[in-house]
């Protein structure tokens, strides 16, 4: 009881704040309960008073200080919401994707501090130079420094978590998943869209983007398997000086891919770069399912060689089997124009329940695509056809996939980085060649032939597991045969307990609850706008 009252109260704060600087969460025109209509005409004062504030700036500046004035787990919160245009409203999602992950940075006692608490000894004993702050976002900041290991000199990039971090960010998440659950209770119909899984999605990610060593080592990792390409790399890792708080790489000494006039002069073909990033994620993402989930224009540079080069590993994106084939078959089916074919990929992975057909379902791919073909290159949007399929997934009650959020979301940056070097690149014959790729490598004679390999090893192991599995069978059925002759048994006390400790907290349960959602809707209409 006192966690879901400290939750109300972050949430209630929360809420005020946003409202303050005009954040609406729920999209115009939803249908909401009538409690929620009663608590918005009960919060009407708190919103009159605060419109003078809204009115002063853009809404997607007043997004942006609203949730910077949270702290950093709101900007976190926002970035994800951004492609979630389904959950938020098209508006809102679009003001959201101009919030950037810019805060103050910390001091230089307290980043010292953190070296030295992380590597032991002094800064001094790791780090020839250290110099201030070049970069500091919600989780962590980036410091320039210099080390010397056997005489030879290599500049390197130190990345340190801001103090308290990790607690600030537990606390709010903890409000967060509070919040899904009561608006699932308070409006049912959001249970499609799994508010729960999504929040869970957002604390995964988080949790691992606070380990340091786990960036490293998904730099490593991409690292070995991206080998051979010529066209894309990443950072070496400097393990020596890593550890959960503290991460050393090196340090990239190149153009950033923003700067595209800057590539220009240097000669650069900023068109075949357009095409390297696009190509490179998707590749990555079918070929090995494993992603940069933030490949955004601040974490891209172009080296000396003109290679891309991407760094800040800390969110990454995995895809197994399904749902790579589900990638690949999407874009080779609208590229190619057969919605049969894009459709039917929908509910073999059970995107779509079975009860929908799947030539209806193929009607409304067609809507998606017919008009992408009917268009110039430059009006092609990734963003666009995923709002499209979005618009859809209610119609055919689609639930929504967590582990494809991080997907879609880093399909939008790349397109919008892609397009910022070339305006013209089309991007369905930019993936058509890579989505080919993968269908021949798995659905060809080499991906039948690893198929059958990888069929026979399945196998193998499930013929060692036999002996194991009929000893438990064995042992299963002796104990439901002692079952059924001397039944399960409970005492009288036992059962008049049980029946007493029922009917004591029945009507307990009942009015907490009630409680609970009423304060909620009140919270949940200070954002209501």
């Amino acid at each position: 009881m006192t966690t879901a009252i400290v939750n109300l109260f972050r949430l209630g704060r929360a809420g005020f704040i946003l409202a303050q600087h005009g954040v609406r969460f729920v999209p115009k025109g939803t249908k909401v309960p009538f409690v929620l209509h009663v608590a918005r005409a009960a919060t009407w004062p708190i919103r009159a008073l605060t419109w003078p504030f809204r009115g002063r700036e853009a809404l997607e500046t007043r997004v942006a200080r609203g949730l910077t004035r949270l702290g950093p787990s709101y900007v976190k919160l926002g970035q994800f919401l951004a492609t979630r245009g389904d959950l938020i409203g098209p508006e809102l999602a679009a003001d959201l994707r101009h919030l950037q992950d810019r805060l103050p940075p910390f001091s230089m006692a307290e980043a010292r501090q953190a070296v030295e608490e992380a590597l032991g000894g002094r800064l001094e004993d790791h780090f020839a130079e250290f110099g201030p702050p070049v970069a500091a976002a919600s989780i962590a900041q980036v410091h320039k420094a210099v080390t010397i290991d056997n005489g030879v000199r290599r500049e390197v990039a130190v990345k340190i978590l801001r103090p308290g971090v990790e607690r600030r960010f537990r606390n709010d998440l903890d409000s967060y998943r509070f919040a899904a659950r009561l608006i699932e209770v308070v409006y049912p119909p959001a249970a499609r869209l799994k508010p729960q899984a999504v929040v869970e999605n957002l604390a995964r990610t988080t949790t691992l983007e606070m380990d340091l060593r786990l960036e490293a080592a998904a730099i490593s990792e991409m690292a070995d398997n991206i080998k051979g390409e010529g066209d894309f790399r990443v950072p070496a890792i400097d393990w020596r000086r890593t550890q959960r708080r503290v991460l050393t790489i090196e340090w990239i000494d190149g153009t950033p891919i923003a700067d595209r006039q800057a590539l220009i002069d240097q000669g650069r073909d900023v068109k075949q770069i357009g095409l390297v990033v696009l190509r490179s994620f998707l590749r990555h993402a079918m070929r090995d399912g494993y992603f940069h989930g933030d490949m955004h224009q601040g974490n891209l540079f172009i080296d000396a060689a003109g290679r891309v080069v991407a760094v800040d590993f800390g969110i990454m994106g995995r895809l197994g089997p399904r749902e790579r084939r589900f990638l690949a078959e999407i874009l080779f089916g609208l590229i190619t124009r057969d919605y049969r074919r894009a459709a039917q990929v929908h509910f073999d992975a059970g995107y779509v329940p079975a009860h929908h057909s799947v030539e209806v379902f193929a009607q409304a791919m067609r809507a998606i695509g017919e008009p992408i073909h009917g268009r110039t290159a430059d009006e092609i949007s990734m963003a666009d056809l995923l709002g499209q399929l979005f618009a859809y997934t209610e119609v055919f009650d689609m639930e929504t996939r967590p582990e494809l959020i991080l997907l879609q979301k880093s399909m939008v940056i790349v397109e919008g980085v892609a397009r910022s070097l070339d305006p013209n690149l089309n991007l369905w014959a930019a993936a058509e060649p890579i989505a080919r790729e993968w269908i021949d490598a798995n659905y060809g004679v080499v991906g039948r032939l690893k198929d059958a390999g990888e069929g026979a090893e399945v196998m193998g192991r499930v013929l060692a597991e036999v002996p194991r599995l009929l000893e438990q069978a064995e042992r299963a059925t002796q104990s439901f045969a002692q079952m059924a002759t001397t039944g399960v048994r409970l005492d009288d006390e036992t059962i008049a307990r049980m029946a007493a400790a029922q009917r004591r907290h029945k009507w307990r349960d009942i009015l907490v609850l009630g409680s609970l959602v009423l304060l909620f809707a009140l919270m949940l209409q200070w954002i209501v706008a």
